[in-house]
């Protein structure tokens, strides 16, 4: 283990060997995952648009998630870089929307996890379960009101994991000032504090009359 990974007071920290190996093992595991997702919806190959299409998002998504308000122990509030990730599941599927999410679950862990972690399950539920469940926009794909259903779910859905890995890892660091009689619903308030705050926001800006109009405008360039 210590070629992959290394022991640092008290944290585990990622070799180069151990990083190059993590970016394969979840390569494969996208791959799988793409594979057997979504039978229900169009079991069709991802073609050259899709491709662009998912790609162009992603981008937006890593650049808009640094310009951001940062809360002091982890979690932020960015400009709408949930929303792009979700919005290709809305296009494409869930199939769709799970890689591309997974895909950028691995981009934010490079962006601000891999410098350290504490056990690979925390890695998973503050990044690659969390960030992935942005695809889950994609099962209301082709909904009536989908875009904004599927965005809401998927927020839910990634604090949901946020959550989890708060009771189990980051109790420890929950503020003096906060009630003791709120403890048990800490790991809950903080998490969904930044997250429902970002998609509050980015809900009331995509039904704008103007941009709605303009993402229905790319929603058929997309699928067209």
């Amino acid at each position: 283990m210590s070629h992959f990974i290394i022991a640092e007071d008290g944290y585990y920290a990622l070799t180069k060997t151990g990083y190059i190996s993590l970016v394969v093992v979840l390569i494969l595991v996208m791959l799988i995952t793409a594979f057997i997702t979504d039978k229900k919806q169009d079991s069709k190959k991802i073609n050259a648009k899709q491709l662009t299409f998912a790609g162009i998002a992603l981008a937006l998504a890593f650049v808009t998630s640094y310009i951001k308000y940062e809360l002091p122990m982890g979690g932020s509030v960015t400009l709408f870089s949930m929303f792009f990730i979700c919005y290709v599941g809305y296009l494409y599927g869930v199939k769709v929307g799970i890689i591309t999410a997974f895909a950028y679950s691995i981009l934010q862990f490079i962006q601000s996890g891999s410098t350290y972690f504490l056990t690979p399950f925390q890695v998973c539920c503050d990044y690659f379960f969390a960030f992935t469940a942005l695809g889950l926009a994609g099962i209301f794909y082709k909904k009536k009101h989908g875009l904004t259903i599927g965005y809401l779910t998927a927020c839910l859905f990634r604090g949901l994991f946020h959550t989890i890995g708060g009771y189990i890892y980051w109790m420890d660091y929950m503020p003096e000032w906060f009630p003791k009689a709120l403890t048990s619903v800490y790991s809950i308030i903080y998490n969904y504090s930044y997250i429902l705050a970002e998609m509050i926001i980015t809900l009331i800006i995509i039904n704008l009359p103007p941009v709605k109009k303009a993402l229905e405008r790319v929603k058929e360039m997309a699928l067209s």
